[in-house]
């Protein structure tokens, strides 16, 4: 009676996860596909990062001597 009421116990510890409901193949299948998409994100986000980089050169490279100027940090009325 002892041993049962253990089992009972153990049993009731441990919750039923999706995990263990699925077959083992089809979890891995879709822990397979999971990386997948997080590998598709995390090149999109790249594609992403790169693109702004070169509108940003693009757009530093036609900047005019005065926009430049004015963004500068110095202060050119000191160096008269």
């Amino acid at each position: 009676m002892k041993k049962r009421q253990e089992k009972k116990a153990q049993a009731q510890e441990k919750p039923v996860t999706l995990g263990d409901l699925l077959n083992a193949d089809l979890v891995n299948e879709l822990k397979g596909r999971k990386k997948e998409l997080e590998n598709q994100e995390e090149q999109k986000r790249l594609a992403l990062e790169e693109q702004k980089r070169e509108e940003r050169k693009l757009k530093e490279k036609n900047k005019s001597f005065e926009e430049m100027l004015n963004e500068s940090e110095f202060n050119w009325k000191d160096f008269k």
